[in-house]
């Protein structure tokens, strides 16, 4: 992303707090995975949208018409010594040369600067229950404000979770991160196509696992938008498997949910395929079906439609495949009322798709889900999960597939992003073969 991006994201969001407002957006901070070793680091995604920062402890404030400059940046101090053992720090110096703030603060002027900040705000937009130690310190600078009413200073009356406006902000996607989105689901594409090429009995899950991971990495994406599902036979059938450690059996069915993260911006993509390369006549009964529900979903992922409109499209065409094919038994008017479907088909058809892979924005507005508009990004994932339950024919037992693609949504419809990975099952075959 461009600085002119970042700015022009920063701007937006002044204008719709207006000249009384200013926010208050935390850093993500460094997770320790054991004694002194640490995760990596991944930036909260809040703060990565309005600064493209990549430290953590950070803090930004966005405070419109301030005659010094609109942003703020609290940041880490240059440290040589501690720079010789982690690399070098940006700094406030950094802060302004490379990142746009108008003024940047070390950290340890936070506290000090603050409420001279907060100081005849109207309002304060922050995530307000987020984090209580962000609430307590928040609430101590306007506590200082108030402190000193009586010398002029005036406290905001007003706290607003900033969620409600920064996040409807970044529902809509603009052309720099379409752009980025559609580079992060080739990569995956690719990944996915890689597995179908090399998949064979006697493989492990982890195998595949390791696969995705060397492919994504060597074409630039280093980082996993979120831990990879690789379930073989009945494993496709728990829906956020992640053991992956189980060997893949000749006449099996494996399913993949994986996507990359690229700077920032996530892909989600499952696809399901027959460890041997070949699908059995009940496998592709039910690979068939699901995928006939993908398809009837993405005739509504476009704009003149609701969020709900193509999960209950899918839940309609594959309730009508369960009474065809024997599952369930009943008019399909009261099946699909009483959710029948609900026992091989738990979740719902998609999510938003953005910085997270479950993105932020709401599914509903005053209570009335919200119709789809250019920019949006989300995901068409129908399934059938059958495992060993009683009622389950002997030839259906331990199938689980799924079908997942991000979508983007257009003027004239939709723009599938992961579309270069085969889900025709014919296709799928043929990739296998070759």
């Amino acid at each position: 992303m461009t600085a002119a991006e970042y700015r022009r994201r920063r701007r937006a969001l002044a204008r719709r707090m207006g000249a009384g407002g200013l926010a208050i957006i935390p850093a993500g901070r460094e997770v320790v995975r054991n004694r002194d070793v640490h995760y990596p680091f991944r930036q909260s995604s809040d703060f990565a949208y309005l600064t493209g920062f990549p430290e953590p402890e950070a803090f930004a404030v966005i405070a419109p018409r301030r005659k010094e400059g609109d942003f703020v940046l609290f940041c880490r101090s240059r440290d040589p010594e501690r720079e010789q053992w982690e690399g070098p720090r940006i700094g406030v110096e950094g802060a302004t040369a490379h990142y746009g703030a108008d003024q940047a603060y070390p950290l340890s002027d936070l506290d000090e600067v603050m409420p001279t900040l907060i100081d005849g705000r109207e309002r304060l937009y922050f995530s307000i229950g987020a984090d209580a130690g962000l609430d307590a310190r928040v609430m101590g600078w306007v506590n200082r404000v108030r402190a000193n009413v009586r010398a002029g200073a005036s406290a905001p009356a007003t706290f607003v979770t900033i969620e409600s406006v920064l996040h409807e902000m970044r529902l809509r996607k603009s052309p720099a991160e379409i752009k980025q989105m559609r580079r992060a689901a080739e990569i995956s594409a690719a990944a996915h196509r890689r597995l179908m090429q090399i998949c064979e009995p006697g493989m492990s899950e982890q195998q595949l696992e390791a696969e995705f991971h060397h492919a994504c990495a060597a074409a630039g994406a280093r980082f996993q938008a979120y831990s990879p599902i690789v379930g073989g036979g009945a494993n496709a059938c728990v829906l956020h498997y992640v053991d992956n450690r189980a060997p893949l059996c000749d006449g099996d069915l494996v399913l993949i949910d994986a996507g990359c993260e690229l700077e920032g911006y996530a892909s989600d993509i499952t696809r399901t395929f027959p460890v041997n390369g070949r699908f059995t006549p009940p496998q592709r009964e039910l690979y068939e079906l699901v995928l006939e529900a993908q398809v009837a979903a993405l005739r509504k992922a476009q704009p003149g439609f609701l969020w709900n409109e193509p999960h209950d499209e899918a839940v309609r065409v594959l309730t009508k495949g369960l009474v065809d094919l024997g599952l369930l038994k009943g008019k399909l008017g009261k099946l699909i009322k009483d959710e029948a479907h609900k026992p091989y088909y738990m979740h719902r058809t998609g999510h938003w798709l953005g910085m997270d892979v479950h993105d932020v924005g709401s599914y509903k507005q005053a209570g009335r889900w919200r119709p789809f508009e250019p920019g949006m990004v989300l995901t068409v994932e129908p399934g059938l999960y059958l495992g060993d339950a009683d009622g389950v024919p002997a030839p259906f037992r331990r199938i689980g597939i799924r079908i997942e693609d991000d979508v983007l949504i257009t003027e004239g419809g939709n723009e599938i992003l992961s579309a270069s990975v085969p889900k025709d099952p014919e296709a799928i075959e043929s990739l296998m073969a070759a």
